[in-house]
C-alpha cells in the first residue's frame, strides 16, 4: 500500500494506523548490587548463588540452568556457556545450542560470585562433571515456572519488590557491565548478542557516567603533560655546546 502511494495509484494508504509502527515497552525496574544481594539471602541457599550468577554474569535463565560443573572454573571466575535449558509443553526438558552462535561464550564473574560457586558446587552440586550445577531439591532441572511461583514471588514480596522478574536479573547484570566501561563489542560478548542492536540499549549516556570518563581524562592530561615536562626539561639547550667551544 505504500508502494501504491508512492507511485500516486491512491491518495492515501488506508492500512495506516498512528503508533502502530512503534514499539512501546513499559521500562523494567533496574536492581541494585544491595537489592540483589538482599534476595540472594532472601531464598534457600540453594538458590543464592544462581541468582548472583545470573545477575553477576548477565545470563539467561535457560543459560544458568543448563549449566554443568565442568563448565565453571572458579578459580579463575570463568563460566562456559554452551547450551541452554528449554523446557517443553506439558512437561519436559531439553537441551539445545544457544539462539545463535553468539550465544556460545565464556564470561568472567567477580571473585565474590566465584566464591558463591565455590561453596555452591561444594554443597548442591553432584561430582560428575556433567552433573547440572542448578537443580532443584529432587536433583532434577529447575522450572522456571515452579522457581517463580515457590522461590523468587516470596521472596520478592517479602522484601517489598512486587513486579520484579527473574529476567531483571539480566538486565541488571547488562547495565553493571557498561557502567563498569565495557565496550559495545565486549557487551555484547558478554550478553551472546550477534548484533549491536540490544547492546546499544545498554550503552546510554548518564551524569555519573559522563564525570567519570571527564575525570579519566584529567588524569590521563595530567599524566602526559607530566611526562612530557620531565623529557624537556632533561633535554639541553640547543647550541649551548657550540657557544662555550668558541
Amino acid at each position: 500500500m505504500n508502494t501504491a502511494l508512492d507511485d500516486g495509484l491512491i491518495r492515501r494508504n488506508p492500512c495506516r494506523i498512528k503508533g502502530a509502527g512503534q514499539e512501546v515497552s513499559p521500562e523494567r525496574p533496574v536492581l541494585t548490587i544491595a537489592q540483589v544481594h538482599q534476595l540472594a539471602g532472601a531464598v534457600h541457599q540453594r538458590y543464592r548463588a544462581l541468582i548472583l550468577l545470573a545477575a553477576f554474569g548477565s545470563l539467561r535463565w535457560g543459560e544458568v540452568t543448563a549449566l554443568r560443573r565442568s563448565d565453571i572454573d572458579v578459580e579463575s571466575g570463568a563460566v562456559r556457556i554452551e547450551r541452554q535449558l528449554v523446557e517443553a509443553r506439558g512437561g519436559g526438558f531439553a537441551f539445545t545450542s544457544p539462539k545463535s552462535a553468539a550465544g556460545k561464550r565464556t564470561v568472567y564473574v567477580p571473585a565474590t560470585i566465584a566464591a558463591e560457586l565455590r561453596s555452591h558446587l561444594d554443597q548442591f552440586a553432584g561430582k560428575a562433571a556433567d552433573a547440572l550445577v542448578f537443580t532443584g531439591t529432587r536433583g532434577k532441572p529447575i522450572r522456571h515456572s515452579h522457581f517463580r511461583q515457590r522461590v523468587w514471588r516470596p521472596a520478592a514480596d517479602a522484601l517489598n519488590m512486587k513486579g520484579v522478574h527473574v529476567h531483571d536479573l539480566r538486565h541488571m547484570g547488562n547495565i553493571l557491565s557498561a557502567a563498569a566501561g565495557a565496550s559495545l563489542r565486549e557487551l555484547m560478548d558478554r550478553m551472546g548478542h550477534a548484533s549491536t542492536r540490544a547492546a546499544l540499549i545498554y550503552l546510554h549516556g548518564s551524569d555519573e557516567r559522563q564525570r567519570k570518563i571527564a575525570s579519566n581524562l584529567d588524569v590521563l592530561a595530567r599524566q602526559e603533560l607530566a611526562e612530557s615536562n620531565r623529557k624537556r626539561q632533561r633535554r639541553p639547550p640547543r647550541g649551548t655546546g657550540v657557544a662555550r667551544s668558541s
